[in-house]
């Protein structure tokens, strides 16, 4: 009895003692799942903390990015404002420029630097524009020179007509005439003769001419300080003068590292072209070109578009469908065109009559109006007024022309020593 008594209590310490470890377990397990849980809280509390931190360094990035475009802008907008004013301070005083070398008065004596600016306009334009005001001090002495130099040996008659070519706005004067080769079927033959003295060379200027497209010009000049430009149809003759069939002899030019240009001080010059007779444009003939009574080159072409709608030939430029175009700072005088090809010996005989006084017998000079074949002819000796005579009966009388109707931008009459007739 004592013995199963004692295993009885002994089974139910064992069965006490083990709902106690079980209720320990639970209780481990539960204080366990709380730490747990604290935890996770933690961790979700870190983890939105460094979304918030990562959130606010991203909107401080954004509105540090958003300050700098903003400078950014502002200095744009600032240097735009700047470049706007500069653009407009430029603007003004390129007007400025235009408007003083539209109403300057060009001396009519040479200057020293310190007498040219005594000139309020003058002046002005140093101070605008230091490197133009030089040139244009330069250019009025030199045109003094041109005028009262070595070439004032000899008979003076009214003058010649002196064009300014490309030299600022205010220089692109010119004549306009309705004279149109197409009226005269100039393609079936013809003579240009005329005197030109110039002033200038460079690229691409036009004593005169006329070019409706590309295949219809009628234009004479040179198309580098080297080079000619005679342009007839669609052909245009831009050969260096000392390569030509017979060269210009290089006393008549002057030399330019290894070319040979037109001589720009005062030298005169005789140009001819002749285009030679035909019934027909079925096939080409020979155009020649004379310089000084001299033939100088010879080639065969056919201009054989003619009916353009552009008006007539300008002097002192060319006029490309309506437009100027391509002055050439030079003057004229003589220029004749005929309707039918000259031969040499009359080219030689208008340059030992017409044109400049030189040691060589001059004592009469050739009249062309009366020669047959004459379709325009000018002379360029009234020596005032703003219109040139067409001397050929038809009428084609030439009129001066304004860059925006600005008087001074006329052609100037020279008091150039010449014995036109």
């Amino acid at each position: 009895m004592a013995l199963e008594y004692i295993k009885r209590q002994q089974r139910q310490l064992e069965k006490q003692r083990q709902l106690e470890a079980e209720k320990e377990a639970a209780r481990i397990a539960k204080i366990e799942a709380e730490v747990r849980r604290q935890e996770e809280i933690a961790e979700r509390k870190r983890l939105l903390l460094e979304r918030q931190e990562e959130e606010r360094l991203r909107q401080k990035h954004i509105q540090r990015k958003e300050k700098l475009a903003e400078q950014k802008w502002n200095n744009q907008f600032d240097a735009l404002l700047t470049q706007i004013e500069d653009r407009t301070q430029k603007d003004n005083e390129l007007q400025e420029i235009r408007f003083i070398v539209q109403n300057r008065e060009p001396s009519l004596q040479e200057l020293d630097w310190d007498s040219w600016l005594s000139d309020p306009l003058n002046q002005r334009l140093a101070y605008l524009d230091f490197e133009y005001a030089m040139e244009m001090f330069k250019r009025d002495n030199l045109m003094v020179k041109r005028r009262h130099g070595p070439r004032a040996k000899g008979r003076t008659q009214n003058g010649v007509l002196s064009f300014g070519g490309n030299t600022g706005d205010a220089s692109r004067s010119h004549a306009t005439t309705d004279f149109n080769p197409d009226d005269y079927n100039l393609n079936l033959g013809f003579t240009v003769s005329y005197w030109v003295r110039p002033d200038e060379v460079g690229n691409t200027m036009f004593a005169f001419g006329r070019k409706h497209a590309s295949n219809q010009r009628f234009t004479f000049g040179i198309n580098r300080q080297r080079q000619s430009y005679f342009g007839i149809g669609k052909n245009k003759l831009t050969t260096s003068w000392v390569n030509m069939d017979t060269p210009v002899e290089e006393s008549l030019l002057v030399a330019s590292g290894i070319y040979w240009n037109l001589k720009t001080d005062g030298t005169w010059y005789h140009m001819a072209v002749t285009y030679d007779d035909r019934s027909d444009t079925s096939s080409g003939t020979d155009r020649k070109i004379y310089v000084n009574g001299v033939l100088r080159h010879t080639n065969s072409i056919n201009w054989s578009s003619t009916g353009g709608s552009t008006g007539g030939m300008y002097f002192g430029a060319r006029n490309n469908a309506d437009s100027w175009n391509n002055g050439w700072a030079c003057a004229l005088s003589e220029v004749a065109i005929f309707n039918t090809a000259k031969d040499a010996d009359w080219v030689e005989r208008v340059y030992n009559t017409n044109g400049p006084r030189r040691a060589r017998t001059r004592n009469r000079a050739l009249d062309l109006r009366n020669q047959t074949g004459l379709v325009g002819y000018w002379k360029f000796n009234e020596g005032s007024g703003t219109t040139v005579t067409d001397h050929s009966g038809n009428g084609n009388h030439a009129t001066f022309g304004a860059i925006s109707g600005g008087t001074t931008a006329y052609p100037t009459w020279d008091s150039t020593p010449f014995t036109n007739s």
